[in-house]
């Protein structure tokens, strides 16, 4: 027994199993991947959690009405900062990361462009001109609590094939999540994602993923959006996590700009358009509940 594998899944001491112990150790016996028990929120985290993205919807409905051709995207981080300082929250993403090598993220919203994939940081000289893209991507900490998501922009008229991109990574996402089922996997998102972008011979990114969120900025389980159904960590009710595709006209490549001192922007590979859309989403015993639009 000394050698038995470690469990993920642990009932509540001096407690007989549950309903939901059973399930999930029954799955985890099955050789799958299971949540830990803190990946399961309560009705209160669930509660603070809803309260932030319904911020978070503010700031991204605030970017809508404001966005145009001509304005750069530092007024755009502006509108997202003003926003939070009126409803009492935080920005996550300024100052996020930093280490020896790379500095902490330098504003609070990320402002991606035509083939920046994402992390895009807001500068004045990056001004929209007619037919960019934009992909907008904001995180929320209200109270303690996590919400994120993200939407495209398309400024004036663009190309019939940057339409298309668009629309088709939205449909990655609405895809993705009626493939996220409870006592499903992770997997199966990526695959039902994957099975339709390939009708458009566009590539995925393999680099990034969605991920838990709620109680930090990134947890558990990575939501790849190129998988094989069955694989992946289990889905419960009570999870809280992110899809958030990003859909490349060309290669699934990406790259990081050496010269860039912040080592955040990633850009295709072939720097052909990207595009990506994002809401957190709560696990429940009927399928996703939307918390950010």
């Amino acid at each position: 027994m000394a050698n038995q594998k470690k469990r993920r899944w642990h009932c509540l001491p001096g407690q007989p199993p549950t309903e939901l112990d059973k399930q999930i150790m029954a799955w985890e016996q099955k050789g799958k991947l299971v949540p830990t028990r803190d990946l399961i929120k309560t009705p209160e985290q669930i509660e603070g959690i809803r309260r932030a993205g319904v911020v978070n919807t503010g700031v991204l409905d605030a970017v809508a009405a404001a966005i145009h051709e001509g304005m750069n995207t530092l007024e755009i981080d502006r509108i997202c900062r003003q926003y939070c300082a009126d409803h009492n929250a935080i920005p996550a993403c300024l100052g996020y990361g930093g280490d020896e090598e790379t500095l902490p993220f330098p504003a609070s919203v990320c402002t991606s462009i035509n083939e920046v994939v994402a992390h895009g940081i807001p500068k004045e000289e990056d001004v929209l001109k007619e037919g960019d893209i934009i992909n907008v991507d904001f995180t929320t900490i209200l109270d303690g609590y996590y919400a994120d998501a993200s939407r495209m922009f398309i400024i004036g008229k663009t190309t019939p094939e940057k339409e298309q991109l668009v629309r088709v990574a939205k449909e990655c996402l609405e895809i993705g999540m009626e493939a996220a089922k409870p006592w499903g996997f992770v997997g199966d998102i990526g695959h039902a994602i994957k099975k339709h972008c390939k009708k458009y011979g566009y590539g995925i990114v393999k680099d990034l993923a969605g991920h838990g969120v709620g109680l930090k900025f990134h947890e558990e389980p990575d939501v790849d959006h190129d998988a094989y159904r069955g694989t992946g960590m289990l889905l419960v009710p009570g999870m809280v996590f992110t899809i958030e595709p990003m859909i490349n006209m060309g290669t699934w490549k990406v790259f990081i700009d050496e010269d860039d001192p912040y080592q955040w922007e990633v850009i295709t590979e072939d720097e052909l358009p990207s595009a990506q859309w994002e809401h957190t989403l709560l696990m429940t015993e009927h399928g996703v509940e939307v918390l950010t639009y």
